[in-house]
Protein backbone atom coordinates (compact mmCIF):
# COMPACT_ATOMS: atom_id res chain seq x y z
CA UNK A 1 0.00 0.00 0.00
CA UNK A 2 1.22 3.20 -1.04
CA UNK A 3 0.72 6.46 0.35
CA UNK A 4 0.44 7.72 -3.36
CA UNK A 5 -2.91 10.16 -3.59
CA UNK A 6 -3.41 10.42 0.21
CA UNK A 7 -5.72 13.30 0.62
CA UNK A 8 -7.73 11.92 -2.79
CA UNK A 9 -10.22 8.79 -3.40
CA UNK A 10 -8.20 5.75 -2.28
CA UNK A 11 -8.62 2.51 -3.67
CA UNK A 12 -10.67 0.03 -2.63
CA UNK A 13 -8.71 -2.22 0.27
CA UNK A 14 -5.97 0.14 -0.43
CA UNK A 15 -4.92 -1.30 -3.27
CA UNK A 16 -1.61 -0.41 -5.21
CA UNK A 17 0.24 -2.70 -7.56
CA UNK A 18 3.68 -3.43 -6.01
CA UNK A 19 6.00 -2.91 -8.70
CA UNK A 20 7.73 -6.26 -9.48
CA UNK A 21 11.06 -5.25 -10.20
CA UNK A 22 11.40 -4.03 -6.84
CA UNK A 23 10.61 -7.15 -5.38
CA UNK A 24 13.16 -8.61 -7.79
CA UNK A 25 15.63 -6.41 -6.54
CA UNK A 26 14.61 -7.06 -2.90
CA UNK A 27 14.89 -11.09 -3.75
CA UNK A 28 17.98 -11.16 -5.09
CA UNK A 29 19.86 -9.74 -2.77
CA UNK A 30 18.32 -11.35 0.12
CA UNK A 31 18.82 -15.04 -1.79
CA UNK A 32 22.51 -13.96 -2.24
CA UNK A 33 22.54 -13.49 2.08
CA UNK A 34 21.30 -16.38 3.04
CA UNK A 35 21.84 -19.93 1.71
CA UNK A 36 19.47 -21.68 3.85
CA UNK A 37 16.60 -19.88 1.45
CA UNK A 38 17.27 -22.89 -1.33
CA UNK A 39 15.60 -25.43 1.66
CA UNK A 40 11.80 -23.09 1.95
CA UNK A 41 9.06 -25.17 0.74
CA UNK A 42 6.13 -22.71 1.59
CA UNK A 43 5.38 -19.28 1.09
CA UNK A 44 2.18 -17.66 1.86
CA UNK A 45 0.78 -14.29 0.12
CA UNK A 46 -2.29 -12.90 2.77
CA UNK A 47 -3.23 -10.26 0.43
CA UNK A 48 -1.82 -11.28 -2.81
CA UNK A 49 -3.52 -8.57 -4.87
CA UNK A 50 -3.86 -8.67 -8.64
CA UNK A 51 -6.47 -7.87 -10.83
CA UNK A 52 -7.65 -8.64 -14.58
CA UNK A 53 -5.51 -5.89 -15.65
CA UNK A 54 -2.55 -6.72 -13.03
CA UNK A 55 -0.85 -10.34 -12.00
CA UNK A 56 0.15 -10.64 -8.12
CA UNK A 57 3.46 -8.53 -7.46
CA UNK A 58 4.74 -10.75 -5.03
CA UNK A 59 3.84 -14.29 -6.41
CA UNK A 60 5.12 -13.36 -9.70
CA UNK A 61 8.19 -12.18 -8.55
CA UNK A 62 9.06 -14.61 -6.27
CA UNK A 63 8.61 -17.58 -9.31
CA UNK A 64 11.66 -15.73 -11.17
CA UNK A 65 13.95 -15.92 -8.11
CA UNK A 66 12.72 -18.78 -6.31
CA UNK A 67 10.87 -20.73 -8.95
CA UNK A 68 10.66 -24.27 -6.96
CA UNK A 69 8.88 -22.38 -3.79
CA UNK A 70 5.40 -23.61 -3.03
CA UNK A 71 3.20 -20.31 -3.26
CA UNK A 72 -0.76 -20.00 -1.39
CA UNK A 73 -1.96 -16.89 -1.98
CA UNK A 74 -4.88 -15.09 -0.56
CA UNK A 75 -6.71 -11.71 -0.72
CA UNK A 76 -9.54 -9.83 0.49
CA UNK A 77 -11.20 -8.59 -3.04
CA UNK A 78 -12.95 -10.98 -5.14
CA UNK A 79 -11.46 -9.21 -8.30
CA UNK A 80 -8.47 -10.91 -6.81
CA UNK A 81 -6.06 -13.64 -8.37
CA UNK A 82 -5.56 -14.80 -5.30
CA UNK A 83 -6.36 -18.56 -4.60
CA UNK A 84 -8.55 -17.90 -1.64
CA UNK A 85 -10.74 -14.85 -2.84
CA UNK A 86 -12.84 -12.47 -0.42
CA UNK A 87 -10.34 -13.85 2.91
CA UNK A 88 -9.93 -11.19 5.28
CA UNK A 89 -6.60 -12.69 6.73
CA UNK A 90 -6.66 -10.86 9.42
CA UNK A 91 -9.72 -12.83 10.98
CA UNK A 92 -9.11 -15.95 9.60
CA UNK A 93 -7.45 -19.50 10.96
CA UNK A 94 -5.60 -20.18 8.04
CA UNK A 95 -5.03 -24.00 9.28
CA UNK A 96 -9.06 -23.96 8.21
CA UNK A 97 -8.51 -23.05 4.63
CA UNK A 98 -5.04 -24.59 4.26
CA UNK A 99 -4.66 -27.49 7.14
CA UNK A 100 -1.26 -29.08 7.29
CA UNK A 101 0.15 -26.26 4.96
CA UNK A 102 3.09 -24.56 7.08
CA UNK A 103 4.24 -21.28 5.94
CA UNK A 104 7.90 -21.09 6.39
CA UNK A 105 8.26 -17.31 4.55
CA UNK A 106 4.61 -14.51 4.54
CA UNK A 107 5.84 -11.96 2.17
CA UNK A 108 3.01 -9.61 1.14
CA UNK A 109 2.58 -5.74 0.81
CA UNK A 110 -0.10 -4.96 3.50
CA UNK A 111 -2.39 -1.72 3.80
CA UNK A 112 -0.63 0.46 5.80
CA UNK A 113 -2.95 1.21 8.73
CA UNK A 114 -3.40 -2.27 9.58
CA UNK A 115 0.39 -3.25 9.00
CA UNK A 116 0.95 -3.78 12.70
CA UNK A 117 -1.82 -6.15 13.07
CA UNK A 118 -0.64 -7.82 9.76
CA UNK A 119 2.84 -8.44 11.44
CA UNK A 120 2.18 -9.41 14.87
CA UNK A 121 -0.72 -12.19 12.98
CA UNK A 122 2.00 -13.34 10.64
CA UNK A 123 4.56 -13.90 13.40
CA UNK A 124 1.95 -16.02 14.85
CA UNK A 125 1.35 -18.19 11.54
CA UNK A 126 4.90 -18.65 10.48
CA UNK A 127 6.63 -21.55 11.06
CA UNK A 128 9.47 -21.89 13.89
CA UNK A 129 12.37 -20.12 12.76
CA UNK A 130 10.41 -18.94 9.80
CA UNK A 131 10.70 -15.30 8.04
CA UNK A 132 7.70 -12.78 7.91
CA UNK A 133 8.82 -9.90 4.72
CA UNK A 134 6.76 -6.94 5.09
CA UNK A 135 7.00 -4.43 2.57
CA UNK A 136 6.06 -1.06 4.76
CA UNK A 137 7.31 2.68 4.88
CA UNK A 138 10.53 3.19 6.48
CA UNK A 139 9.01 5.70 9.22
CA UNK A 140 7.43 1.97 10.53
CA UNK A 141 10.08 2.57 13.06
CA UNK A 142 8.58 5.48 14.41
CA UNK A 143 5.63 5.22 15.65
CA UNK A 144 4.70 5.88 19.51
CA UNK A 145 2.32 3.37 19.20
CA UNK A 146 4.73 0.70 18.05
CA UNK A 147 7.48 1.36 19.63
CA UNK A 148 7.27 -0.82 22.66
CA UNK A 149 6.30 -3.86 20.57
CA UNK A 150 9.30 -3.11 17.80
CA UNK A 151 11.45 -2.75 21.00
CA UNK A 152 10.58 -6.72 21.91
CA UNK A 153 10.25 -7.52 18.42
CA UNK A 154 13.12 -5.96 16.28
CA UNK A 155 13.32 -6.96 12.77
CA UNK A 156 16.05 -9.33 12.12
CA UNK A 157 16.85 -7.52 8.91
CA UNK A 158 15.87 -4.25 6.60
CA UNK A 159 16.36 -3.78 3.08
CA UNK A 160 15.85 -0.21 2.11
CA UNK A 161 15.23 0.79 -1.24
CA UNK A 162 17.29 3.48 -2.03
CA UNK A 163 15.25 4.70 -5.38
CA UNK A 164 11.53 5.84 -3.82
CA UNK A 165 8.96 3.51 -5.65
CA UNK A 166 6.37 4.26 -7.76
CA UNK A 167 3.05 2.17 -7.24
CA UNK A 168 1.07 3.90 -10.73
CA UNK A 169 0.78 3.27 -13.76
CA UNK A 170 2.46 7.08 -15.08
CA UNK A 171 5.38 6.45 -12.61
CA UNK A 172 5.04 8.78 -9.97
CA UNK A 173 6.61 8.66 -6.33
CA UNK A 174 5.01 10.07 -3.39
CA UNK A 175 7.04 11.70 -0.68
CA UNK A 176 7.92 8.09 1.61
CA UNK A 177 10.68 5.69 1.10
CA UNK A 178 10.19 1.88 1.64
CA UNK A 179 11.69 -1.07 3.29
CA UNK A 180 11.36 -4.74 2.98
CA UNK A 181 11.03 -5.47 6.48
CA UNK A 182 12.25 -9.10 7.48
CA UNK A 183 11.42 -10.73 10.73
CA UNK A 184 12.67 -14.45 11.83
CA UNK A 185 10.44 -16.02 14.62
CA UNK A 186 12.55 -16.64 17.32
CA UNK A 187 15.26 -14.02 16.81
CA UNK A 188 16.10 -11.48 19.41
CA UNK A 189 19.03 -9.71 18.14
CA UNK A 190 20.51 -6.60 16.62
CA UNK A 191 18.74 -5.45 13.31
CA UNK A 192 21.28 -5.56 10.21
CA UNK A 193 20.63 -3.22 7.68
CA UNK A 194 20.86 -3.71 4.14
CA UNK A 195 21.06 -0.53 1.55
CA UNK A 196 19.88 -1.69 -2.01
CA UNK A 197 21.25 -0.62 -5.42
CA UNK A 198 19.81 1.92 -6.76
CA UNK A 199 18.03 0.96 -9.54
Amino acid sequence: MSSTNRGKERNKFDYYVTPQKDIINFLKVFKGNHNELNNIENVLDPCAGGDKDNDMSYPEAIKKVFPVWNIETLDIRMDSKANFKGVNYLDTDISKILPDYNADIIFTNPPFNLAMDFVKKAMCDVSENGYVIMLLRLNFLGSKDRNIWLRNNMPYEIYVHSKRMSFTKDGGTDSVEYAHFVWKKGYKGITRLHLLEFK
